[in-house]
């Protein structure tokens, strides 16, 4: 490899901060084989290999594991404030899991895939799977997990069924739109905090209306509301991700 004197030292061929040109003794195209090599050649482990298997795909495997929000500091993080929902659920009686689940797996999402916060992202833009598929793996991910840390979460609380399963569809419009905020504007944080906009804005305006704090997730009502936003978010992330003509 031949160094580069008059390259920027950022990233998309901008100047990165306080560092202005790349100095001329330092060949880029040497560190980011180091970097590729410290994220991508080492042995997998049994989650990855698993997720290989049923994936059919060694590379997609890796950028699955290697998601941020399915990283051991972020499950725990879910799982704590789950738990403490439980808890007051049990204190109270008040289903505050089914309120907190939407806004856990909404931010789950939004941090699921992209620049500035995935340590692998300049490397899956060179794999030969396209970023669709990619987000797509690790948004199902992401979200069936948060499913599932909720559904357990309202179980050991006693929750009423309807209300535990009621959630599911709420967490589905919000987990949609966060992902849409995060893939238009390429901010993670952005996606995030739309999706927990949106979902406080609804719980308390449904909840002026009706007088009851879980009207939000028991309303039968709102189900079609909350599948036409997740339609649409949908739709708006397919578009946003796809290929453009001519670009192989």
């Amino acid at each position: 490899m031949t160094s580069h004197p008059q390259r920027p030292g950022g990233r998309n061929s901008r100047p990165g901060p306080e560092t202005g040109l790349c100095p001329p003794d330092v060949d880029l195209n040497r560190v980011w084989l180091g970097v590729a090599a410290e994220v991508w050649h080492r042995q997998p482990g049994p989650v990855e290999r698993l997720a290989g298997w049923a994936l059919r795909s060694p590379g997609l495997a890796r950028a699955l594991v290697a998601t941020p929000s399915l990283l051991l500091g972020w499950i725990l993080a879910s799982v704590a404030v789950l738990a403490a929902g439980m808890f007051v659920t049990l204190g109270t009686g008040t289903p505050s899991v089914a309120l907190l689940a939407p806004a856990v797996a909404a931010a789950g999402v939004a941090y699921a895939y992209g620049p500035g916060i995935d340590p692998a992202w300049e490397l899956s833009q060179s794999m030969a799977v396209s970023d669709r598929m990619v987000l797509l793996a690790r948004v199902l991910a992401v979200f069936a997990l948060n499913a599932a840390l909720g559904l357990a979460a309202s179980a050991a609380s006693g929750t009423a069924a309807a209300v535990t399963f009621g959630w599911l569809i709420p967490m589905t419009a919000v987990s949609a739109l966060a992902l849409a905020a995060a893939v238009i504007t390429r901010s993670a944080s952005a996606g995030a905090a739309a999706g927990l906009a949106a979902w406080a804005i609804t719980v308390l305006s449904v909840h002026s209306a009706s007088g009851q704090l879980t009207a939000a997730v028991a309303s039968p009502a709102l189900d079609l509301p909350y599948l036409a936003v997740a339609a649409a978010c949908g739709t708006v992330v397919w578009f946003a991700t796809r290929v453009p003509k001519g670009v192989s």
